[in-house]
Order: structure tokens, then C-alpha cells, then sequence
């Protein structure tokens, strides 16, 4: 099981990471390995529960503009009939076929260099706000976050890449990551808890309770702070910093599995 401490962390990582291009999934992955968690069936519950701590600040910061423009409504729908499509069908397949720690490193690296140069690659932007998003545009960035299917591929730097590629800007590709992980998550998690709908009781029982509502707390408080520090540094310097961070921690965790 899981004590004070590993939530917190847990949480910490999850707020942090959740809306950064830096793969939410495979920081936790690697903070559960350095925090000598098993795994098992009650922290696969767990992580994905703590993923509505984080999303859940979305809706609170997104307020007035989800509820004045239903033309974001039916864009983020669009994009998310994708993820629920192949979501049903290879979900499970995938996991299985890219597992280890050893992916994680080549997907972050893989993924950091594409961030460090994807600006590059895109000269013309579309400066409409995310209300403006045609359907051939929900299409393209949906099908690119089936991408984050895939673990260590980030489901918002897929959908961010799917964006820009779309011909939104920086802030726009942002933006509507993280409105479209409102339902991609909420869905990710309905499909867990289903799965797990026999165990919930044992998971939630005693202390078990109290560490997941710290994690859900912890991650959703960083989340706030997380989603307004990722807007103001690419409006800045694009997503290059987060591309070397991945390079960066993909090589540094690529060394400790040679050594460990």
C-alpha cells in the first residue's frame, strides 16, 4: 500500500506534470520505482484517481469560457471521439507492448527533440482563439492524442504537437489541451473504475481513503499553479525548454538503469 509520504509525492508529481508536455504517466512511473512502490492493482487505481485532482482545476480556471462558448463544446468532442474509439480498442494492447523503463527514456527523448524543433517546422499560424476551431482541426489534433497512448508520449504534448501541426498558436495549442483532457481523463478514469468496480470498496477502506483524498488535494492545488506557469512560458519561448528537459532526464534516467 501506499503511506503519508509516497501520496504526497504522488500528488506533487501528478500536479506538476499532468498539463506539461512531459508525460504525466511516466513521472509517476519512475516516482513510484525511486519511491520503492509495487505495483499492483490498488495503485493502478490510484494514479489514475489522482488524475482528477489535476484535471479538476481545468473547469474552476476555464470557467467563464466553458460556459459562454458552446462552439468549445463540440470542438473538444470531435477531438475526443479519437481517444474513445482507439482508446476501446488498442488501449490495453499498447500498454502491454510498450512497456519498461527503457521506453520511458527513448519516448522522452524522442518526444524532447520534436518539442525543440517543432516551432521550427511550423511557420504559419492561425491566430483565431480556440472558439474558432474547425472540425478538420479537432480531427487532426485528436488523432495526434491517440499518440499518448502509447506510455511516455504525454497526452498533452501529443495534442499541444496535434495543434500546432492543426495551425494553432502556442497559447491556443495549450489551451485546448487542456480543455481536451476534461473528457479524456474523466473517460480514462470511468473506464478504470469500471474495471476495478469489485475492489473500490477494499481501496477506499481505512487509511486508504485518507491518502488518496491528500494525493487528490495535492495534485489539484499544484495543478492551478502548473497550468498558469505552462501558458506564460511558452507565450515566451515556445516549448523548446520543455524539449530539453526531456532530452535532459531521458539520458539521466537512461544512465541510472545502466548502473543501477
Amino acid at each position: 500500500m501506499i503511506d503519508f509520504f509516497q501520496a504526497f509525492i504522488l500528488g506533487l508529481i501528478e500536479g506538476l506534470s499532468e498539463f506539461l508536455p512531459i508525460s504525466s504517466t511516466a513521472h509517476l512511473i519512475v516516482g513510484e520505482l525511486f519511491l520503492s512502490i509495487q505495483p499492483s492493482p490498488y495503485l493502478n487505481f490510484f494514479t489514475i484517481f489522482i488524475q482528477l485532482g489535476a484535471i479538476s482545476a481545468v473547469p474552476i480556471l476555464y470557467f467563464k469560457r466553458l460556459t459562454t462558448s458552446i462552439n468549445i463544446y463540440k470542438s473538444v468532442i470531435i477531438s475526443f471521439i479519437p481517444a474513445v474509439i482507439l482508446g476501446l480498442l488498442l488501449d490495453e494492447f499498447l500498454e502491454n507492448l510498450f512497456q519498461g523503463y527503457w521506453f520511458i527514456c527513448i519516448s522522452w527523448i524522442i518526444g524532447g527533440f520534436i518539442l525543440v524543433f517543432i516551432d521550427q517546422w511550423i511557420v504559419e499560424v492561425n491566430d483565431d482563439s480556440i472558439e474558432e476551431i474547425n472540425m478538420i482541426q479537432s480531427i487532426k489534433i485528436g488523432l495526434f492524442q491517440c499518440l499518448a497512448m502509447i506510455p511516455g508520449v504525454s497526452r498533452s504534448g501529443a495534442s499541444i504537437i496535434g495543434g500546432r501541426l492543426a495551425g494553432l498558436s502556442h497559447q491556443n495549442a495549450v489551451e485546448f489541451s487542456f480543455l481536451l483532457g476534461i473528457p479524456t481523463i474523466l473517460g480514462a478514469c470511468a473506464k478504470k473504475l469500471f474495471d476495478y468496480r469489485s475492489e473500490i470498496a477494499d481501496f477506499t477502506s481505512g487509511n486508504n481513503v485518507i491518502f488518496l483524498s491528500i494525493s487528490f488535494l495535492v495534485s489539484f492545488i499544484v495543478a492551478l499553479f502548473s497550468i498558469k506557469f505552462m501558458i506564460n512560458l511558452v507565450n515566451q519561448y515556445g516549448f523548446k525548454y520543455f524539449g530539453y528537459y526531456r532530452i535532459f532526464i531521458g539520458l539521466i534516467f537512461g544512465i541510472y538503469l545502466l548502473w543501477r
